[in-house]
């Protein structure tokens, strides 16, 4: 008997890398997560086939836009061994990685935005647990419960 499929939400600027960019390169490794929760949740809690929601965070209209899906295992994110990158650091070693990261594939572009404003709206249906409308949380990757991707999803 398979697990059930688990959800995430994934946060990202559009002008850093946007649901276009990923609809472009098909297959993306999500790179430069430096938040111990966040990297825990794709080292220990993603499996590949579990769905993503994509949002584009920081921008005009933050929201979600896009569906994408957990494409490997999770494997050492390779900035953080390398001297140049933004994302180094110089505490990580190949024997000893700090951070991980997974692939993640495009799925779809939903038809709209689903703004943060309208999502807020609903915050007494998704729960206070919500990552997304949750006070003081910045997280880059956390995870979905079914009911709220089904919910989520209605509203496109």
């Amino acid at each position: 008997m398979s697990k059930p499929r688990r959800y995430w939400m994934m946060k990202s600027e559009p002008d850093a890398f946007s649901i276009d960019d990923l609809a472009r390169v098909g297959t993306e490794p999500w790179n430069g997560v430096r938040n111990y929760q966040a990297r825990n949740f794709m080292r220990d809690g993603m499996r590949v086939g579990d769905g993503v929601m994509f949002y584009h965070s920081n921008c005009k209209v933050p929201g979600i836009v896009g569906l994408a899906t957990v494409a490997s295992a999770a494997y050492p994110d390779s900035t953080q061994f390398d001297s140049r990158s933004h994302y180094f650091d110089p505490k990580a070693t190949q024997e000893t990685p700090r951070w991980f990261l997974v692939d993640i594939a495009f799925e779809r572009k939903l038809r709209r935005i689903i703004p943060l404003e309208e999502i807020r709206s609903y915050a007494d249906e998704l729960g206070e647990g919500f990552a997304l409308t949750a006070r003081g949380s910045r997280l880059s990757v956390f995870p979905v419960t079914t009911s709220q991707w089904k919910l989520l999803l209605s509203l496109e």
